[in-house]
């Protein structure tokens, strides 16, 4: 199945939801989803603060999630949809799960490992390189963040 524009837009609504819904729980809203065949397979949102944990972030909790469903680790044929550019951590764990597909809201101009910073999934010196689609929805997906981060300074004042 050949993912268009359109269902870029479908599946980024969903991680905006995921995305959201971290934001009320106090956490960084970042959503993540995998889909494979048009249909999702498994999601998250970030969970650092819930979880105490430095490295859960919406994207390798969704990844982590589908090596579970789909049995194994490698995660050929699929597409992983997220709100914000990945970080180092979650692109290197994008090109070790063998991700086909990586589609993303707001570029992270601090931390962004797929084309801010560093261009780690596309490093020809890796062995797995992905397709990058970015700005799907960046527009609401970097208001999101502002607002999240608006409201905690407020709060910290």
């Amino acid at each position: 199945m050949v993912l268009t524009g359109a269902d870029d837009e479908f599946y980024m609504q969903r991680a905006l939801e995921l995305a959201r819904a971290a934001a009320a729980r106090g956490e960084v809203p970042v959503g993540a989803l995998v889909v494979r065949g048009g249909a999702i397979i498994a999601e998250s949102a970030n969970r650092r603060e819930e979880a105490k944990d430095p490295t859960a972030h919406a994207e390798l909790l969704a990844i982590q999630a589908a090596a579970r469903e789909l049995g194994g680790w490698r995660l050929t044929g699929t597409t992983l949809y997220v709100t914000l550019e990945p970080c180092a951590m979650c692109a290197g764990a994008l090109v070790l799960a063998r991700v086909e597909r990586l589609v993303y809201g707001a570029d992270d101009p601090k931390a962004g490992a797929v084309r801010s910073l560093y261009r780690l999934v596309e490093d020809e010196r890796l062995n797995h390189r992905l397709e990058v689609v970015r700005g799907v929805l960046a527009a609401e997906c970097g208001e999101l963040l502002r607002e999240f981060f608006r409201r905690r300074r407020r709060r910290e004042d």
